[in-house]
């Protein structure tokens, strides 16, 4: 590449001039290229320990004058074909108008002007725009794609010096940080280390410190354990791992979730020494945690943030943090944590405006919103420019508020305070009354119209106040009172201050009135039901009528959804369940509808609203419980894990007894999927889902936590799982909310009580206490670590068990190994893997989690195309790309350009595996269409059109046999498909009647198709002419360089001279008058019964030696005809096969001929002995030919020409050579080790390797 020149004082240290003229030198780097001695070890370790240029580009130009001393670099180069090019360019075009120039400074300007102007020319044609990243980091991501050869596409995120420790030696060197891999390269004195690791294969990152490691990072995959120490920042380095390994992860698990997200803000300046990449990641974890932290919505971008000062009113202190601003939202979290949090949605704002500074309040900023409130910032650092930017955002949002404003919309909660609040006193519960909404509700609900239910399901299925103790309305009307005046104090709706008093009344437990209201604001669902009006009602309508695996679901659970409650007891209930499920369930169809998420829909239903429930699960689902409610449960087997571990550290006595009894895998699904609502008396769970909405999962780990501690001796007395099972239902069952107002519901595990003890209750307000006592250590960004550190084990974990499962299923039919088909599946994941982020990324978007895991992973051609080509026995040179394409033609039964792993084995397994016959009958099918392609069946297409159209009046059964055979011609062959179709369709639509679920008649095709796949050689089509030369020469290729080529070239050779004969004999007999048909049959006959003691099919490879004297008297009485006949053969092959005069049958010597056509006679008599149905007619037929001398072999393809499968087994049979060679077993656990090696190693940058490779 072209260098701004640099100047250089010392031109000839540590580098060699390999070229020289009067203005330029081409040097190289000592040590590069071939010798270099303990100079060239030496130059070479201070290149990569400095991290010098000239390991990446070991040759440079250089220009000088005569009289000047200093030199200055116009190019470098990383091969000597580059850097010749460039030697070339200067040559030809400056070196003549240099010589011109008088003056030595005057040449030197020219020359740097020159390369000046090339390089701002390439510049302006290649630099992508946005394009940020340093000259420095440019430069280190040219190293790393030439040490490890990594195409274009894989961009570096950022790189690292350390020490890798191989056993206890330390490797000084450089780690890379790819987006899709872990590199890292060193070279010491001579001894080399490179080391490539995919993210994907990480099983574990760990920060740690031993007694042998200093300070390192230990990177375990499931082969090996990697350390790497002696960082500048090992946090940063560490972090920047996490975010890559994750990523990977969020791929294997959800594609999606692996697009990059291109929206994420970019600063206005570039770091230096810091790529685009890097810079993104950094946004996108700052991002992530801005989101979780203030339950924004996922597509919220944060624009940037600040530490100031925020004055809250109910304590009169200005509080320090940071604002955060977003594009619709500004947020405020104190440095000290709980001590407050605000949201300000910017729709809610009025009014921004600078305040007048002063020495007490410098900078201040003060807010003002809708609902009456005004918070004052201040110590604002760049407050003027902050003011911008939130005035951008604001007239966004304005304009976003004018567009959408077309529906009526609900009033915020702030508006609401004074409006709801007297409405729903406790003093005054809501009755049913005759003039209740009930019945329009109801009737509403039948019609499938638009959402109806306005108000949460136990205000209309409340309990009489009768039936409740003054106490409890009491205590209730207490609760009112003191959310009341927290609300004014710290405001109401989304702009409430929230202060561990907030958390404080949470923890005592939610008014049953103000339930919906605070878990909408918590949760952060009232910020997506405020942004998106009318998009629940409009999902309600789209799906209506919809049916679907997840609608079927949907439909079955129903009436398991809270059963023993009332609202749920009666379509009102039931009607609102199914719409809420089925709307998201269309909202999100890679989720669709998770067991679980019933019983949790039912209980958001009986506190909210329809469209409030769906935004509630909505929050629930995609944000606050990721990855629980899909196929395989991740989030929550992640929890679970963590959960584990918590058990490990906080009850080490317990954690022991309780991986023996395998307890802790049976209860945590079931408790956090339900948040504890299906094990526990629905008035006490949900005062734990009112903490879960404020906090998040933290408190569902520490009251399970608090669980075990509260029965650890009981668990330790257990002695299996049933036993410990009972313990925990007993206590569940037995915890109780003795403030609830809700009616008393009758709990499913009340049958676990036994004795004759009555059970101790247990006060769920009490157990929430304990749960913060003994367990408030946990913090949410620790069990985001956690989440980090269980993702990568139970993803592999998953991936693990979609491979034995894989495996399991596609053993029974292929004759490889367990261990062989698990090696095989490892290396197609991974050739998949890799079009997903080097291809363009088609094969990524086929991917689908919802298939078995057996379509999970597929290949297109170009990469089946690598793996055959590296894994066949096959092996044909030049040919195996086309001899790979074939195979894929075959193998793609639904043409949908891509093949999965069964489809992939099988066709492995047909090289490796089965006797002669199944390894021909494979070899046969790829050279017949599908496995030819339109252009290679051409001919094959005369062909039939040939027969169709000439030979109508023909009655002679060969033609119809021909007919039969040889339909290549793919408009007809569609034809006959759809009408097939047609057929089957008709008749299933009346094997089926009316019924849509008729499974035994799918069982009966079922059971048809597999049935019908049997195939025998029979069944197989004739090939034509030109097929079965394109056989021989994959033939011919697929014997070069084996160690007895020659006897096998000799052996195809042999058959393939017989075959053509046996065509043409064929061909003749077909066209013969039906009379001439006659008089042949009865000559046939005669001979038929001259040779009665001829041996059957099954006998006659015993009657070689007793046959072959007399073929070879046959061929010596034909003597003159043979090498006419011969030679045009050779002719037929030579122009078929394309291979020119080094053809093994033209080098034949004239006694290998003779003994050619002797076995070749004795072949054609054998052949009609083997396998034709008749065998006096083949035998006359092959009498008469080898007889004759008018037999024509021209140079182009003969469309009446076709021979059988039958024949040329029969031929192959005859030749030991052809017979030992696909008979000999290959193994092909040593062509999977190489595959593996070949993704792991890369070109070196090493002269010699480089021009071998591009040779």
């Amino acid at each position: 590449m072209w260098l701004a020149p640099e100047e250089v004082l010392l031109a000839n240290a540590l580098w060699v001039t390999e070229r020289a003229n009067p203005f330029f030198l081409l040097q190289r780097r000592r040590g590069h290229g071939k010798g270099g001695g303990l100079t060239g070890l030496l130059v070479g370790t201070l290149d990569v320990v400095l991290d010098s240029s000239a390991r990446v580009a070991p040759y440079r130009i250089l220009h000088q004058t005569l009289d000047s001393q200093i030199y200055w670099t116009v190019a470098c180069g990383s091969s000597r074909k580059e850097i010749t090019k460039h030697w070339e360019w200067l040559e030809n075009n400056l070196l003549q108008t240099l010589a011109i120039f008088d003056n030595a400074e005057d040449i030197t300007t020219f020359v740097k002007g020159k390369i000046h102007g090339i390089i701002a020319e390439e510049n302006k044609n290649q630099q992508p725009q946005g394009e940020e990243d340093p000259g420095k980091f440019k430069e280190a991501e040219l190293k790393m794609r030439k040490q490890f050869g990594m195409p274009e596409v894989e961009k570096l995120v950022n790189y690292y010096s350390c020490s890798y420790w191989k056993g206890r030696v330390p490797r000084q060197g450089w780690l890379y940080l790819t987006v899709n891999h872990l590199c890292f390269y060193s070279f010491l004195l001579g001894k080399e280390v490179t080391l490539i690791v995919q993210w994907v294969d990480v099983t574990q990152l760990e920060k740690n410190a031993t007694l042998l490691f200093p300070e390192c990072i230990k990177v375990s995959t499931r082969d090996s354990e990697l350390y790497f120490s002696m960082f500048l920042n090992i946090g940063e380095t560490f972090k920047l791992m996490e975010q890559l390994a994750n990523i990977a992860m969020r791929q294997l698990l959800d594609n999606k979730g692996f697009v990059e997200d291109m929206l994420l803000p970019k600063p206005c300046k570039p770091l230096k020494n810091i790529s685009a990449l890097k810079r993104d990641l950094d946004a996108r974890a700052k991002n992530e945690w801005y989101c979780a932290t203030f339950r924004l919505p996922k597509d919220e971008r944060l624009d940037g943030h600040t530490d100031c000062t925020l004055w809250t009113p109910f304590n009169k202190i200005h509080i320090l943090g940071q604002m955060f601003v977003s594009n619709n939202y500004i947020c405020f979290a104190s440095k000290a944590e709980e001590a407050c949090h605000l949201i300000i949605p910017l729709r809610e704002v009025t009014i921004v405006e600078k305040a007048d500074s002063s020495s007490v309040l410098p900078s201040p900023l003060s807010i003002s919103t809708k609902s009456k409130m005004t918070f004052l910032f201040a110590n604002l650092k760049d407050r003027d420019f902050l003011v911008q930017r939130i005035s951008d955002f604001l007239q966004k949002t304005s304009s976003k508020k004018s567009r959408s404003n077309g529906g009526a919309r609900k009033k915020s909660f702030g508006d609401q305070a004074c409006e709801e609040t007297p409405e729903l006193s406790p003093s005054s519960p809501l009755e049913l009354s005759p003039a209740s909404p009930f019945d329009n509700q109801l009737a509403n609900f039948c019609t499938d119209k638009v959402p109806t239910a306005s108000q949460g399901l136990l205000k209309l299925f409340g309990t009489n106040p009768e039936n409740i103790s003054a106490s409890h309305w009491a205590k209730e009307k207490m609760k009112e009172e003191s959310w009341n005046i927290h609300f004014f104090e710290y405001g109401r709706g989304m702009c409430m201050y929230r202060t561990a008093k907030t958390r404080e009344l949470v923890l005592k437990g939610i008014p049953e009135n103000l339930r919906g209201e605070l878990w909408l604001l918590f949760s952060g669902a009232w910020n997506e039901m405020v942004t998106h009006p009318g998009y629940y009602a409009d999902l309600v309508e789209q799906s209506v009528g919809k049916y679907s695996l997840a609608t079927e679901e949907i439909e079955r659970d129903l009436h398991r959804s809270m059963p023993e409650h009332p609202a749920f007891q009666n379509e009102l209930g039931i009607a609102a369940l199914r719409r809420v499920l089925t709307a998201y369930a269309f909202r999100n169809p890679t989720i669709g509808y998770c067991q679980a998420m019933n019983i949790v829909t039912s209980v958001l239903l009986l506190y909210c609203n329809e469209e409030e429930a769906f935004w509630l699960l909505v929050a629930l689902c995609e944000r606050m419980l990721p990855d629980y409610y899909n196929t395989r449960v991740v989030g929550a087997l992640v929890d679970q894990g963590i959960f584990e571990e918590l058990t490990r550290d906080c009850l080490p006595q317990l954690s022991e007894k309780m991986q023996d009894l395998g307890v802790i895998s049976s209860i945590s699904l079931s408790w956090f999927l339900t948040l504890f609502l299906s094990v526990m008396p629905f008035e006490s769970a949900v005062v734990i889902v009112d903490c879960f909405f404020y906090e998040g999962i933290k408190v569902i780990l520490q009251v399970s936590l608090a669980i075990l501690d509260a029965n650890m001796e009981k668990l330790l007395n257990c002695c299996d799982e049933g036993e410990a099972m009972t313990v925990l239902g007993r206590y569940l069952d037995n915890v109780v909310n003795r403030h609830s107002v809700s009616p008393p519901i009758p709990h499913l595990h009340a049958l676990l009580t036994s004795g004759d003890e009555p059970p101790v209750e247990i006060d769920i307000f009490e157990l929430i206490k304990t749960t913060y006592e003994k367990f408030s250590h946990l913090k949410a960004d620790d069990i985001e670590q956690m989440r980090f550190k269980q993702r990568l084990k139970v993803i592999h974990s998953l991936e693990d068990t979609a491979k034995r499962s894989v495996v399991r299923a596609v053993s029974g039919d292929i004759g490889f190994s367990m261990q062989e088909l698990e090696d095989l599946y490892v290396v197609f994941k991974a050739k998949h893997l890799m079009s997903c982020y080097w291809g363009n990324r088609m094969a990524a978007s086929h991917r689908d989690q919802s298939l078995p895991y057996l379509e999970q992973y597929r290949i297109n051609v170009e990469q089946f195309r690598e793996l055959f080509a590296s894994l066949t026995p096959w092996s044909c040179g030049l040919h195996t790309p086309v001899l790979a394409e074939r195979m894929f033609r075959l193998l793609d039964e639904n043409r949908d350009a891509l093949i999965n792993f069964k489809e992939f084995a099988t066709g492995m397994s047909g090289t490796y595996h089965g006797d002669l016959t199944e390894k021909l009958k494979l070899l046969y099918k790829l050279h017949l269409p599908p496995a030819l392609s339109p252009e290679e069946a051409e001919s094959a297409l005369e062909a039939t059109n040939y027969f169709t159209d000439d030979n109508t009046t023909e009655v002679s059964p060969f033609v119809s046999e021909l007919d039969l055979f040889l339909q290549c011609d793919s408009q007809e062959a569609a034809m006959q498909e759809d009408r097939a179709s047609g057929e089957k369709n008709s008749k299933e639509q009346e094997e089926k009647g009316t019924s849509l679920q008729d499974y035994r008649y799918h069982l009966r095709m079922w059971a048809k198709e597999k049935d019908s796949k049997k195939e025998t050689i029979k069944d197989l089509p004739k090939m034509s002419q030109e097929q079965f030369i394109e056989l021989c020469k994959t033939l011919y290729n697929m014997f070069s360089e084996d160690p007895v080529e020659q006897e096998l070239y000799h052996a195809i050779a042999t058959v393939a001279s017989l075959l053509l004969r046996i065509g043409e004999v064929g061909k003749k007999f077909s066209h013969q008058p039906s009379k001439k048909a006659d008089d042949c049959k009865a000559n046939s006959s005669q001979d038929a019964a001259s040779e009665e003691e001829s041996p059957t099919s099954e006998q006659s490879q015993n009657s070689t030696v007793e046959r072959y004297p007399q073929a070879n008297a046959e061929d010596k009485a034909s003597g003159d005809v043979q090498p006419e006949k011969h030679q045009q053969e050779n002719q037929i092959f030579v122009d078929g096969g394309g291979e020119g005069p080094g053809s093994p049958i033209q080098m034949l010597s004239d006694d290998e001929t003779k003994d050619d056509m002797s076995m070749s006679s004795y072949s054609m008599v054998s052949t009609g002995s083997l396998q034709c149905e008749d065998i006096a007619d083949d035998t006359v037929l092959v009498g008469c030919e080898a007889s004759s001398s008018v037999a024509r072999y021209g140079s182009t393809i003969d469309t009446d020409w076709s021979i059988s499968f039958e024949q040329i087994l029969a031929s192959m049979l005859t030749e030991t050579a052809l017979v030992n060679y696909f008979e000999k077993k290959v193994d092909i656990t040593q062509k999977i080790k190489e595959q593996k090696k070949v993704e792991r190693q890369y070109s070196s940058s090493s002269d010699h390797e480089l021009s071998s490779v591009s040779g």
